[in-house]
């Protein structure tokens, strides 16, 4: 912050030394340069382009009259970033260093499908990225992060799943790529799943097809 405020005072004393030099410029003819180039890196080169684009669309007129909300609001509103950060390169660039969201699952949202990514935001499918997870039902986004980060501490990999289904109970069940169905509470989310584990990853319950872990404490197995 207190760098902020520094470079700020460095550059309207500039400012001041400039209108009142001896040369006498007037106002009026004081002139910066306008912003020539803006660099987006961290997308693929079509998005950067893309958001190059709409960046310059804001029409900025030089690199000291940013308006920061502006900027704010178009980076924020593509779906692909995740975080990003913005450098003043003087006299009249603009670097903007993306960090890409992931995508975590497929979704079905109005009869189209979407991508979901780690940044709670929906993008359309043009990566046909069909190894991720297929969300059946319609949870909120929250409510899908919050189960993901309650597999993330469990001992199962993500990776390990091929479907995730979710009613209207609030509750979910898992379909793994090796065909098994995890019947989850909503109750206990996390003690059910890692209940279900136990009976997962033990070799004498290799051929079961489901686990019913919907019962506190209890487990129920049907091959």
């Amino acid at each position: 912050m207190h760098h902020r405020k520094g470079k700020k005072i460095l550059i309207y004393f500039f400012l001041l030394l400039l209108v009142g030099s001896i040369n006498n410029i007037s106002l009026n003819n004081l002139k910066f340069e306008e912003i020539k180039n803006i660099n987006v890196v961290g997308l693929e080169d079509s998005d950067n382009t893309i958001l190059i684009q709409n960046l310059k669309d804001l029409n900025f007129d030089n690199i000291f009259l940013i308006n920061k909300n502006k900027i704010t609001n178009k980076i924020n509103s593509n779906s692909l970033v995740e975080k990003y950060d913005v450098f003043k390169r003087y006299p009249s660039s603009l670097d903007v260093n993306i960090q890409k969201t992931k995508f975590f699952a497929r979704i079905n949202s109005d009869g189209k499908i979407f991508l979901l990514g780690s940044n709670g935001k929906l993008s359309k499918n043009n990566f046909l990225n069909n190894e991720l997870p297929f969300i059946f039902g319609k949870p909120n986004i929250d409510e899908f992060l919050n189960f993901k980060n309650i597999i993330d501490q469990s001992r199962i990999s993500y990776d390990e799943i091929k479907n995730l289904y979710f009613f209207s109970s609030k509750r979910w069940d898992l379909e793994l790529k090796n065909n098994v169905t995890i019947k989850l509470s909503r109750r206990y989310t996390k003690e059910s799943l890692e209940l279900a584990l136990e009976f997962l990853h033990n070799n004498e319950f290799r051929d079961i097809k489901m686990i019913d872990a919907r019962i506190k404490n209890q487990i129920i197995l049907n091959d």
